[in-house]
């Protein structure tokens, strides 16, 4: 792997070199008092911003209020899935850069390297560091993410000729938790006259807020990467505001041949005002097993989760001892179907059992896991993974050979209450692949997921 850095290539030009005059800039940018009508950031857990990407001078402001309301999550924002469209260099496919560090005047900022590595199976994503080399859509972002976040790992990726499904399905898997925020770059019409352009451009954002598909890149040059974040927005229930916009003949004087900006806000709905899950899953995991033997079902409380993509395991005891346990580690489907399908295929297709009996049923206890989307773990050796393990927090997934192809096996958190030293806790996650306990490897891929869980009440 390369350890060279990308060097800053619009500096000076969209934004100042000088790392004094760019401070000043962007203070500048992010001071500009909001519009009066705008309303409050609604309450919940800001995941995304789309802004534009022009020189500071021109769109600037319009990005910095929407960089505003990072400042406060600095502490929490660790990695930034950043997207903008390629102007220089055509890509098929979404371009990823093997350098492993991006420069600005305000410094370095570290590429997350395994998490563009685990992309490396999709067909949409392609290695391009000619792609990024002349970029701007990208890199008149980073000062601005560097003033408010501090330090944060970063996954750049220039977007090209691709759909926005596949763009969905990239940032899906990057979506993490609380720690990552997505960033998409684009700006909005380009030269139209002043007038002309307020109405493209209204119109345009009246299609984000709506969370509608963009249907021409006459809207927006980086309708591909908003197209993606959008199907996912509506997807996972978010909620969106416009922060900010205008165009340049509103920052620039001239409003001949104007380009159009503005910045949104996309938030995830409070966890407080999302029910608990578990008892609809644990429910429905029942009643699926239930069904099989045609036996009377209970009622099932909804959650809007559960139409969702979602990967569950579904576990299955008797006195404490194991009865079954089979699960998803990616969501490939909605929630709903994915927890029946999994409470099926434990009651009566797990291998090391025996299917489930009808006498059996009564005194079967359920537990629900549902995960988060699994990452990439980055180490150097055997040791250094171990080191990285994190007892009764992270499940992990073994993969051996290219594709797995000379084993894989996983195993919950939970496997922590019986293997809580790491080494052992990899012994036997080795052997469940079929291989040594003492096998290593090179091609040793490791990934990282994290739990919530529920389990019925005890049987008397």
């Amino acid at each position: 792997m390369t350890t060279a850095t990308r060097p800053p290539a619009v500096a000076g030009m969209f934004y100042p070199g000088d790392p004094a005059s760019l401070r000043d800039d962007l203070a500048t940018c992010l001071a500009v008092a909001p519009a009066p009508t705008l309303e409050a950031a609604p309450p919940g857990l800001l995941k995304a911003i789309i802004v534009p990407h022009a020189g500071y001078i021109y769109s600037g402001g319009t990005a910095g209020q929407a960089y505003a309301l990072l400042a406060p999550l600095a502490g929490r924002i660790r990695r930034v899935v950043l997207l903008g469209p390629c102007h220089r260099v055509a890509v098929r496919g979404l371009a990823a850069p093997t350098v492993t560090a991006f420069a600005t005047p305000l410094g370095n900022i570290a590429l997350d390297r395994a998490a563009l590595d685990g992309l490396a199976d999709l067909p949409q994503i392609v290695a391009s560091d000619a792609a990024h080399a002349q970029e701007h859509s990208l890199e008149v972002q980073l000062p601005f993410l560097q003033t408010v976040l501090g330090e944060f790992q970063l996954v750049p990726l220039a977007v090209g000729q691709t759909g926005a499904r596949e763009v969905a399905q990239v940032l899906e898997r990057l979506w993490g938790g609380p720690e990552t925020l997505i960033v998409i770059s684009s700006d909005l019409s380009h030269f139209h006259g002043y007038a002309e352009a307020q109405k493209i451009d209204q119109a345009t954002a009246e299609h984000i807020l709506a969370l509608d598909q963009l249907s021409s890149f006459e809207q927006a040059c980086g309708a591909l990467p908003i197209n993606g974040l959008l199907a996912l927005a509506k997807q996972r229930g978010l909620r969106i505001e416009r922060v900010a916009q205008c165009n340049s003949g509103d920052t620039a004087g001239d409003k001949s041949r104007v380009v159009g900006y503005a910045s949104f806000a996309l938030y995830e709905a409070p966890q407080e005002a999302a029910a608990d899950p578990g008892p609809a899953l644990l429910v429905r995991a029942r009643n699926a097993i239930a069904s099989h033997f045609k036996q009377a079902t209970r009622a099932e409380p909804d959650h809007p989760a559960l139409a969702l993509p979602g990967a569950t395991f579904v576990t299955l005891t008797q006195n404490g001892q194991l009865r079954g346990c089979i699960g998803s580690l990616q969501a490939h489907r909605p929630l709903d179907q994915d927890v029946r399908a999994n409470a099926v295929a434990a009651a009566f297709r797990d291998p090391r059992f025996p299917p489930l009996k009808v006498e059996e049923l009564a005194r079967t206890r359920v537990e629900v896991s549902l995960l988060t989307a699994p990452q990439p773990m980055s180490f150097t050796d055997e040791a250094d993974a171990l080191r990285q393990l994190r007892p009764n927090i992270d499940g992990i997934i073994f993969i051996a050979g290219e594709g797995g192809k000379l084993g894989r096996s996983t195993f919950l958190p939970q496997v922590w209450e019986q293997l809580p030293e790491p080494r052992m806790f990899m012994a036997h996650l080795k052997q469940k692949a079929g291989l040594p306990a003492d096998y290593w490897s090179a091609e040793v891929q490791l990934q990282r997921y994290e739990v919530q869980k529920w389990k019925e009440a005890p049987i008397p």
